[in-house]
């Protein structure tokens, strides 16, 4: 339950937003710090994010920044390193003279984790869009809630519940989804019986709702801020290291803790 809540949290945050502990801590008052680092480690041994090290210039001078790379969808260990490979590439093809960063010294400030791409670049918000006004004509929203009864009864609504519904619904047309394929989302797996097909329907509605798609691409870095090749740190203690020196985003002692006391 909390690595799902911390899970949804991470989610909604626009790219850049600060993923440290204390922060995240912060802004989820539910659990402390130490229940936050928990839940990452847990993510990340899930295979949902990855931490990285790198440097990076602005106005002249060199700082070490931290990035969180998170995926909705985990993944293996070969799949994260072939990612973080792929960001050596670009990042060595936009700046060929960048060099692999070496550890960083305790005099160095590391600054709040980034977002990285990887994670769908979206300003996620927290309130559904309202329905619009329909006129003569119902919204495609509502027009797919209202035909879910008629694809199967056990999902039949009233006017009045496809209205109170239509916001949520919006919100998947708002994010590119066809009537179609929510249909096929609300209906999939449904049990032998349902007693309230609306609650259903809301449930599914808002657990499944889809990740937006990016408008535009994101904007390349500035020119006098490039970002260099990543280094894996490990998620636990934040030590860095070669790729293969880490497994599910840990470091062997974060991994395999010494039982002796």
């Amino acid at each position: 339950m909390r690595e799902r809540h911390v899970a949804g949290y991470v989610e909604a945050l626009v790219e850049g937003a600060a993923m440290d502990i204390k922060s995240l801590a912060k802004s989820l008052p539910l659990y402390g710090q130490m229940a936050v680092g928990s839940a990452l480690r847990a993510l990340s041994v899930a295979g949902h994010l990855r931490r990285g090290r790198c440097v990076s210039i602005e106005n002249g001078q060199i700082r070490w920044v931290t990035r969180t790379f998170w995926s909705r969808v985990a993944h293996d260990n070969e799949w994260w390193t072939t990612f973080l490979a792929d960001q050596n590439h670009r990042a060595t093809q936009s700046d060929p003279q960048a060099a692999a960063p070496a550890p960083a010294s305790a005099s160095v400030p590391v600054p709040a984790a980034q977002v990285p791409q990887q994670r769908v670049a979206e300003p996620e918000v927290s309130v559904q869009p309202q329905p619009q006004p329909r006129g003569d004509a119902p919204s495609p929203a509502f027009a797919a809630l209202a035909r879910l009864g008629r694809t199967d009864s056990r999902l039949a609504l009233s006017a009045a519940d496809c209205a109170a519904l239509e916001g949520l619904a919006a919100g998947w047309f708002a994010r590119g989804v066809d009537a179609d394929y929510l249909t096929r989302v609300l209906t999939a797996g449904l049990p032998d019986a349902v007693g309230s097909p609306f609650g259903l329907v809301r449930r599914r509605l808002q657990d499944k709702l889809p990740p937006s798609l990016p408008a535009t691409p994101a904007p390349p870095a500035p020119a006098e801020a490039p970002v260099r090749r990543v280094m894996p740190e490990c998620t636990e203690c934040g030590v860095p290291g070669r790729p293969e020196a880490f497994r599910d985003g840990l470091c062997r002692p974060c991994r395999e803790p010494d039982p002796t006391p």
